[in-house]
């Protein structure tokens, strides 16, 4: 299969998603949006992921979304896989006509995902992700949910039979690429106390670096799952 990657900051780069897909002999393309390239064509690949990137999108679109947001909706009108990570999970879900704004409080670092019962994902009951997120999403309708964590209630969804999913935590994430994220994000986190409740400093977020080796069985999962629609 070739897989059309859309990317929407230098910070915020496929991670270990590009190295699942040429183990498994897949391949791919990554559009730098950021950067001017134009979006590609829904006929050009076999499936679509939308990258995660600053949330300040959200409040201000860049000039190319326009272009991507209609090149989402022509995935979800057709039958080709699409996933959604973080900002992308974001975008998909407001696609699907939910309901998008600010959540209690702001997640940053590790924190635990619970399952829901009626989650249909291949993932152990309860396991740790990376969040980076201000901002979280309602269940679209005829969506199946991930599970929550303390602070974001919905994590992801499923839609469509397992054809369309949105992560709002991150699987896809290495020691590098948080790194990367941690040294030049865009992102801007409240200072307040309150919102700091589920936000983790630096050190916190590295000092255990099996962390992200844990994450790449989970990754696996998901994606095998994910691209088995197709």
């Amino acid at each position: 299969m070739h897989i059309h990657l859309l990317q929407h900051g230098s910070d915020h780069d496929p991670a270990r998603l590009t190295d699942w897909l040429s183990s498994m002999g897949h391949s791919y393309t990554v559009f730098h949006l950021y950067a001017g390239e134009l979006t590609p064509r829904p006929a050009e690949s076999d499936a679509l992921i939308v990258l995660d990137g600053p949330e300040a999108f959200l409040n201000q679109p860049p000039v190319w979304f326009k272009a991507e947001n209609k090149l989402i909706n022509r995935y979800l009108d057709g039958q080709k896989p699409i996933l959604g990570i973080g900002l992308g999970a974001l975008w998909i879900a407001q696609a699907l006509d939910a309901v998008i704004a600010p959540g209690t409080y702001p997640e940053r670092g590790w924190h635990t995902v619970s399952m829901a019962p009626e989650s249909p994902f291949d993932l152990p009951e309860q396991f740790e992700a990376f969040m980076w997120h201000r901002h979280v999403f309602s269940l679209p309708d005829n969506a199946l949910p991930l599970g929550g964590s303390p602070a974001a209630p919905l994590q992801g969804f499923s839609w469509d039979s397992g054809r369309v999913v949105g992560l709002l935590c991150h699987l896809e994430i290495t020691l590098a690429s948080a790194t990367q994220l941690l040294n030049g994000s865009e992102d801007t986190m409240p200072t307040t106390t309150a919102a700091k409740r589920f936000i983790q400093d630096n050190r916190q977020i590295l000092e255990q670096v099996t962390r992200f080796q844990q994450l790449a069985p989970l990754l696996d999962r998901v994606m095998t799952q994910w691209l088995k629609v197709a």
